[in-house]
């Protein structure tokens, strides 16, 4: 953990508990990615999609990250860019997905919506939980636990849509919800690469000082 010992040294996920807790979360990731993209089809919910998404993307930057441990600083900062650009470029998808389905979009189903809305909340919950003693690492294991946050504020973005679609009849809550999912996909991937940019410019610095 960050300052535990005396000193300020980041986690950096080399640890056979965090190991065996990121591989849970992975697993939870990409079960609930095909269950929820396929209720957001048959939901017709542009929320539901971008939370599967969502849920598709952290599987895979989660096993990024689960590959670079114990790897070089320069490689584990590596792959936290690479998830950094991956979440911009998830947002940017989502919210041009989100501005076509303003003119074509039907109404979505409130019901499949709030229902496996719920699901994907406690399943990012318990992902929240068993990653939260590692939250404060370098940049690679803040990106997984930055990710797990997100879900689960998403998640209830997602339930809050369902309860506005079911109360005015009209897609424009599931619309609403699926920008600002968009917009935390964008704030994570800033904070992400800003970390380890940092992290990458002060390894250059130690290795021109040590030569």
């Amino acid at each position: 953990m960050a300052g535990c010992c005396g000193h300020d040294a980041k986690f950096d996920g080399v640890s056979d508990d965090y190991k065996r807790r990121l591989w849970i979360v992975i697993a939870l990731n990409a079960t609930m990615f095909f269950v929820e993209m396929t209720a957001g089809h048959l939901a017709k919910s542009q929320a539901l999609q971008a939370d599967a998404l969502d849920f598709a993307g952290d599987a895979l930057t989660y096993g990024i990250s689960l590959a670079v441990i114990g790897a070089s600083l320069r490689a584990r900062t590596n792959a936290a860019l690479f998830k950094g650009v991956s979440l911009l470029l998830m947002g940017l998808w989502v919210f041009g997905s989100t501005v076509y389905h303003v003119f074509y979009a039907g109404v979505p189903t409130a019901e499949i919506m709030g229902f496996v809305g719920f699901l994907a909340l406690l399943t990012n919950l318990a992902s929240v939980l068993l990653l939260a003693r590692y939250k404060d690492g370098d940049a690679n294991v803040r990106s997984v636990w930055l990710c797990s946050r997100n879900d689960a504020i998403g998640n209830v973005a997602v339930m809050l849509a369902a309860l506005g679609v079911w109360g005015t009849a009209t897609g424009w809550p599931d619309l609403i919800v699926a920008t600002i999912m968009a917009g935390l996909f964008l704030s994570s991937a800033f904070q992400i690469v800003r970390q380890a940019l940092k992290e990458r410019r002060e390894m250059t610095q130690n290795e021109h000082e040590a030569v």
